[in-house]
């Protein structure tokens, strides 16, 4: 006989002779619905994951790591902000850049455009929209030639193209004879991106620095400094590093801070998620309470005999807390398996079944992310895998519990 006894008599147990087989029914219903919560949790979370990676990375083509700037309108000695940013060992490259609002004019297409002036050999350095260029190049600004780079729907909604001409009003005006007047400017577009995030490709435009500086009235001076780091998810210690030491006279801002609203939205969504999709693997565990409690009543007898040979409460309690936590550890290894394997393959599964049933499940027409991105995290199924297996451990407790208290003479008095 193996030992220890209980060990060996709980998997005597999940062995289903011919007179049981509802119990092993139910147990296998119960196993199934542990594999089945794990793998939707692993597979969800993974999916939700892999959303927020990827606006994440949108949204970091143009929202760097960290700003610098000043209280005031306009950083003048950004040189030495520049030196003093690229101290921090976490930070790998640094560039001036000024940020305004205007509107841009084609015709009877008016758009209020955010403006961002930048150096084309240094903004390459802290930025990938450089890579998103659809027409034209950074190289193409020339400081003086009033060149400007717009966002594809921009383009779009003020029906231009690379060569056109574009008229940009800002807030500040002239005073003239005449009165009060905007302050207009000619652009030529030399460039057009897309980074798939609507926010910016609608309402976004690049021009030199020196070019804003003369629109802007900035002379000598820029908005601030922005910062790319090796980690971006060290940006919040970075940021306070700075903050203390060499920049505590400016304002040092993190990636974080730009869009913590649809951050935070995020996490407490997937929270949410994570808790629905728990009650699957609850109500599984809840049915291996049912399982257990007809196993009992089943083994009335045995448990009478085993008692009578010596074995005390606490084994009998051992024999029944088996059966339950092996079903749990089945259930959950089984879902652990399905549920990896699904995340990390969900790139090849989803265009299958679209291919299948004909649909489109994110639909390139609708939304900018077309295909079902996918970023498993470990500690997440570490942590699934932990809960799953105290739910199925807490729910033989009761019937393993109500096995130890049986009287072997009440039990035995009918056979």
């Amino acid at each position: 006989m193996f030992k220890p006894v209980e060990l060996f008599v709980g998997l005597r147990y999940t062995r289903a002779k011919r007179r049981n087989h509802f119990i092993s029914f139910i147990s296998l219903s119960s196993m199934m619905g542990i594999a089945l919560g794990v793998t939707a949790l692993i597979t969800v979370l993974s999916v939700m994951n892999g959303f927020e990676k990827e606006v994440r990375e949108r949204i970091l083509d143009m929202v760097s790591h960290l700003t610098v700037t000043d209280f005031d309108n306009g950083l003048r000695n950004w040189q030495e902000v520049l030196k003093a940013t690229k101290k921090n060992e976490n930070v790998i490259a640094a560039a001036p850049y000024i940020e305004a609002q205007g509107m841009l004019i084609n015709g009877s297409s008016v758009n209020g455009t955010l403006i961002r002036g930048i150096y084309p050999d240094k903004e390459p350095a802290v930025s990938n929209v450089f890579s998103k260029m659809k027409k034209g190049s950074f190289s193409d600004l020339k400081p003086g030639k009033f060149g400007i780079i717009l966002g594809q729907d921009l383009a779009r909604i003020l029906g231009v193209h690379v060569g056109d001409k574009v008229t940009m009003v800002t807030p500040s005006a002239n005073v003239t004879p005449a009165g009060v007047a905007p302050r207009l400017k000619r652009f030529t577009v030399v460039g057009i991106f897309y980074l798939g995030y609507y926010q910016y490709d609608s309402a976004m435009a690049f021009v030199h620095v020196s070019d804003a500086q003369r629109l802007f009235r900035m002379k000598g001076k820029v908005t601030g400094v922005r910062a790319k780091l090796n980690d971006l998810f060290a940006a919040p210690l970075t940021r306070e590093q700075l903050q203390e030491k060499d920049l505590s006279d400016y304002w040092v801002r993190d990636w974080s801070s730009y869009h913590a609203n649809w951050f935070r939205a995020v996490k407490i969504e997937k929270r949410m998620i994570f808790l629905l999709l728990l009650l699957i693997v609850a109500v599984a565990a809840f049915n291996i309470v049912s399982t257990l409690v007809m196993v009992v009543t089943d083994k009335q007898s045995d448990i009478a005999i085993l008692r009578t040979l010596g074995a005390s409460p606490g084994s009998i309690m051992g024999i029944f807390m088996v059966q339950g936590a092996i079903i749990g550890f089945i259930g959950t290894l089984l879902g652990t398996v399905g549920g990896v394997s699904l995340a990390l393959n969900l790139d090849v599964v989803v265009p299958f079944l679209e291919k299948i049933f004909g649909i489109h499940i994110l639909d390139p027409a609708v939304y900018y992310i077309s295909v079902v991105p996918s970023d498993l995290h470990w500690d997440d199924v570490w942590m699934i895998c932990s809960i799953s297996l105290v739910l199925g451990l807490a729910a033989t407790l009761y019937p393993a519990w109500r096995a130890s208290k049986t009287q072997p003479a009440e039990a035995l008095r009918y056979e």
